[in-house]
Order: C-alpha cells, then structure tokens, then sequence
C-alpha cells in the first residue's frame, strides 16, 4: 500500500513509501546529517537512493544539483513522485539504473560527495529466503556487492572528493580493507548504539578519494538510556533536525 508520510524530525519534507517495500530508516537519516557537505562542494551523489530520502533531506542541508540512483523501479518511482511533490525537480534528479551501469565516461570523477546507505547482508544470510524481492534486494547482497558500492563510489568521486557510508559495525574492518583498495581514505567515524551498555551495530564512516592519512573518531552516539527513554544526544538530535526545516 503506497502512503505519504513526513521524513523524521522533517515536516516541510513529504515522502512517498510503500508498505511492501523496504521503507526509509533512521540509519539514512542519520548518514543524511553526518556526511560533510562544503561550500565548494557542486555535485552529489546518492547511490542505491531506494525511495529517495537521502537526497530530500540533503536539499535542505544544500542547493547544489543532487542525483539519486536506484535499480529498483517501484522505488525509483516512489523517489520521482516524493520529489515531485516536494517541487524538487530542478535540484534532484531520480535515475533508475543498476549503480555499475551509472559508471560511464560523463559521470566518472564527475562527484564531490557521494553517500550510500547499501545492503547490509550477505546473501547467505539466514532470513534471506523470507523476504519479498523488493526487501531482499534493498537489505541482502543480491545486485550489489559492498566491494561493487565501494569501487563504483571510488571511480565516481573526484580527487579530494568524500564518500559516506553507514554500515553494520561487524563489517568495518570489511570496509577499511576497500576502502584503502580503491584509495579512499578514512577520515571520520561515528559508532551508533541503541543503549549505553550495548555495543555498537551501526557505524558511520566517511573517507576522502586520495585523501592523507588521519582518522577522526566522533563521540559515539547514544540513541536510548537503559530504560528506554530518548538520550539528551538524541532528542538534541531531533530537534536540530526539525529546526532546520522551520
């Protein structure tokens, strides 16, 4: 069932979901307000953009040209109809194609900042087979690899250019390892944990195409105390998020 919901702790940004689908995730919403954008920054790139939240809530954050590539169509038409209805057109623009097809002599080295919030799991994982097509794509290895986002990421970025990525935490040193493969550098990482006294599941990373050595580690964020209330942190979190579409 198709439904137009408000983007988390964003009012003035609608976005079309689909129940059957998988639907936009905290994860995104975060990776949209770490990922650094600078004033010289021109254009970006969100890849596997699934509905499109990253590159609707990235046009709050900027006015440069922003494109989403998704390889699923109901998706990538649920992204044009949320941008659409946003009267987002002449900054974001929706393609849908596989991310490796996108490589091409126009767009290689074209991008100052690319994000991706990719699958998370293999396709050996043990919920694989219970899934719709349309979830299994979105959250399992099946089009894409994370070594296929990483090296697309790293021939569409130009030199000095940034590449996000939010991840499960069990796979990083997976990603440091590709990262350096296809000279991206990592500069900066931010662990997730739901609670306190739990380890982290979800990672933040972003690293620079030919980037000098040097690694940043932000202070870890905390989502929920131990009886379940919101942290400080991530009511902060909130609220800043929602004062920047006031």
């Amino acid at each position: 069932m198709e439904v137009l919901n408000d983007i988390l702790g964003y009012p003035n940004r609608k976005i079309y979901q689909n129940t059957d689908f998988f639907s936009f995730s905290l994860d995104s919403v975060m990776l949209s307000n770490f990922v650094t954008i600078r004033l010289r920054d021109k254009n970006i790139l969100d890849l596997g953009t699934g509905n499109g939240v990253i590159p609707l809530i990235l046009s709050i954050r900027t006015n440069k040209p922003i494109v989403g590539v998704e390889i699923q169509q109901p998706l990538a038409n649920l992204a044009e109809k949320s941008v659409q209805y946003n009267k987002l057109e002449s900054q974001i623009s929706i393609i849908n194609c596989d991310m490796k097809d996108y490589v091409m002599p126009k767009t290689i080295e074209r991008y100052d900042v690319i994000t991706c919030n990719p699958p998370y799991f293999k396709v050996n994982d043990k919920n694989f087979f219970n899934e719709r097509k349309e979830k299994m794509i979105a959250r399992h290895e099946v089009c894409i690899s994370l070594e296929d986002v990483i090296h697309v990421a790293s021939r569409l970025l130009k030199n000095n250019g940034n590449f996000a990525i939010v991840h499960r935490t069990d796979r990083l040193l997976e990603i440091f390892d590709l990262f350096r493969k296809y000279h991206i550098e990592p500069k900066r990482i931010q662990f997730v944990h739901e609670m306190i006294n739990k380890s982290s599941t979800l990672v933040l990373l972003e690293g620079t195409k030919n980037g000098k050595s040097g690694l940043k580690v932000e202070k870890p964020f905390i989502m929920y105390t131990d009886n379940g209330v919101k942290t400080a942190e991530y009511e902060k979190f909130l609220l800043e998020v929602k004062n920047e579409t006031e």
